[in-house]
């Protein structure tokens, strides 16, 4: 089974957690202080300018987690790269032959058929997890040949699904008998234990990973995050098309109404993934800003070690080993 290939590294995680890779806010600092805490590191691919920049990134987040390994004497958790494989991404065949030449142990595969590049990553010997939001996505990825799926759940930041977390894992463990995350809704130690016993092998974290010092977001985003909680997070197809919780006091702070927003992906603020905006006007991720139901756990601004160790404590006191 491909949960079993999890045991290389298991050892190596203080935590069965994922930073969840986020555009524009996962980035060197982030992986670092994440892999080297016992924790997956996931960052986008895209968060990089550059094929270029993407080498550089893997370059010095390598050299940094070997001299952590060399002081510490212990091996940091697996950094994880994730890959678009929508044909919107240009760069996907440039971004994959990095990946090939670092050969990272996890690689997480978003928007798209995984197809085209599972043979690539299984022979450089890549375990891959795919994002999926219903039980068919799941099923086409499973035939597919997928390591594992993360279950893109209710309540999880970003482009997001709608299914239930109890309902998607169920179904799915009914049918795949590899690696299972879920994401979405996932706020503490507490929770993270309860995905385990629900039957999946990893959970994502991503909303608390934004308010930390190490993630390359707005600090405005940061201290937004703190003054909110669930409510203030709408689920729209307004900006992307797709399902996606943002913040609404972004979304106000931006100049829009959050209940008069118009339909499925009307809203052009900037369809490019460059970080710098060409004109003044609002540009979505840069100035519309995503979160999830987790926000209600987001009570300050922390460093990854200071988060890390807390969710562990909680972890631990809910029964978690």
């Amino acid at each position: 089974m491909a949960s079993d290939r999890l045991q290389h590294f298991r050892d190596r995680l203080a935590l069965p957690l994922i930073a969840a890779p986020m555009f524009l806010v996962s980035g060197v600092e982030l992986m670092v202080a994440a892999c080297r805490n016992g924790v997956i590191g996931s960052f986008p691919t895209v968060n990089c300018r550059s094929t270029e920049q993407l080498e550089a990134w893997f370059t010095e987040i390598e050299a940094r987690l070997r001299q952590h390994e060399d002081h510490t004497g212990r091996k940091a958790a697996p950094l994880c790269p994730n890959l678009i494989v929508h044909r919107s991404n240009a760069r996907l065949e440039q971004d994959l032959a990095v990946l090939l030449r670092h050969k990272p142990e996890i690689v997480i595969t978003s928007v798209g058929s995984p197809a085209p590049v599972l043979k690539p990553l299984h022979d450089a010997g890549a375990l891959v997890l795919v994002d999926v939001a219903s039980i068919r996505h799941a099923q086409r990825a499973a035939e597919a040949g997928a390591d594992g799926l993360v279950l893109l759940t209710a309540g999880a930041g970003g482009q997001t699904g709608w299914l239930n977390p109890f309902a998607f894992v169920r179904a799915v463990r009914a049918f795949f008998d590899g690696v299972i995350v879920l994401a979405g809704g996932i706020s503490d130690g507490r929770a993270l234990h309860a995905a385990g016993v629900l039957g999946c092998d990893l959970g994502y974290m991503g909303t608390k990973f934004i308010a930390t010092r190490e993630s390359m977001a707005d600090e405005r985003h940061k201290e937004m995050l703190v003054d909110s909680n669930a409510d203030d997070i709408l689920l729209t197809t307004a900006f992307t098309g797709l399902q996606t919780s943002m913040l609404k006091p972004s979304i106000v702070a931006a100049g829009l109404e959050p209940d008069d927003l118009p339909a499925r992906g009307a809203i052009d603020i900037g369809k490019d993934i460059d970080v710098d905006a060409r004109e003044n006007r609002p540009k979505r991720w840069r100035d519309i800003w995503s979160g999830g139901h987790a926000t209600s756990g987001v009570t300050d601004v922390m460093a990854v070690d200071d988060l890390v160790a807390r969710t562990l404590a909680e972890y631990r006191d809910a029964g978690g080993r």
